[in-house]
């Protein structure tokens, strides 16, 4: 069967299942919502054990942080992310997933040339983006201050 790009094009086209997009957002803006009711739950917890507002939002990103490398590597974070798609993606918790899914699949090939170097592979640029904006930010600030 010889195709051009053009037909091929056509042809995906005609046989790609159509998505939901209403009920993708649905279901993204509900698990999402409920990590975040979850993280107030769990800062609330903490308040109550009697940490400071501040100290209580540093241990409930902690939380956060570790229940998602938790259940990532019970891959139960998975089944939640193709139920909730974008919704599991944007609390912190998607990017703890973000750095353990990578370590867990490339465990095979050794600890440092596999786990260690694969980690950030999706969460190294974030980290590098955003360290650069929060240095940019800073220095914006500094000057405009000076003003």
């Amino acid at each position: 069967m010889d195709m051009s790009p053009q037909e091929y094009q056509n042809y995906v086209q005609k046989r790609a299942k159509k998505s939901p997009i209403g009920k993708d957002t649905a279901l993204a803006f509900l698990v999402g919502g409920l990590i975040c009711v979850l993280g107030q739950a769990i800062e609330n917890g903490w308040l109550a054990a009697g940490l400071r507002q501040e100290d209580a939002g540093t241990a409930t990103s902690c939380t956060l942080v570790f229940l998602s490398a938790l259940l990532t590597g019970l891959n139960f974070y998975n089944k939640i992310a193709r139920f909730g798609g974008a919704g599991t993606l944007v609390p912190i918790t998607g990017f703890a997933n973000a750095v353990v899914s990578p370590a867990i699949d490339f465990r095979s090939e050794g600890f440092v040339t596999g786990m260690a170097a694969k980690m950030f592979l999706v969460a190294g640029p974030v980290i590098v983006f955003g360290t650069l904006a929060s240095v940019l930010y800073g220095a914006i600030l500094q000057i405009s201050s000076m003003v």
